[in-house]
């Protein structure tokens, strides 16, 4: 690899670091203190992780073929994991972390296909 190449290489690496610095500290800056938070942005707060966990299933079931063997049994499977113990617990990290360790496990191990 070219100086040229590690210096450019360095370069992304810093001005994503900055970008994603300044975009993870800009709610403390702006929200900080005394200032309340908007309403609007507290909605947000409390629909967007449903709205994520949507997504990730529209995304993750889009290929799923339901007519040929194992007839989406493990992702349906795992889908039942994540939705039960979010259900349950309500800490979409842990419900989509247990989901995907168990739909692994069941593709690794279980003679399915």
């Amino acid at each position: 690899m070219t100086t040229e190449k590690i210096i450019h290489s360095i370069l992304i690496i810093a001005v994503v670091s900055i970008v994603t610095l300044a975009l993870r500290g800009a709610p403390f800056i702006i929200f900080g203190g005394k200032r309340k938070t908007p309403q609007f942005v507290a909605w947000l707060g409390k629909v967007l992780p449903y709205a994520v966990m949507g997504m990730l299933l529209v995304y993750c079931m889009k290929d799923v073929s339901f007519v040929s063997a194992p007839h989406g049994l493990p992702e349906l499977a795992a889908c039942a994991v994540t939705a039960g113990l979010h259900i349950w617990k309500r800490n979409s990290l842990l419900s989509i972390g247990v989901g995907t360790v168990s739909y692994m496990v069941i593709v690794a191990f279980l003679p399915i296909g």
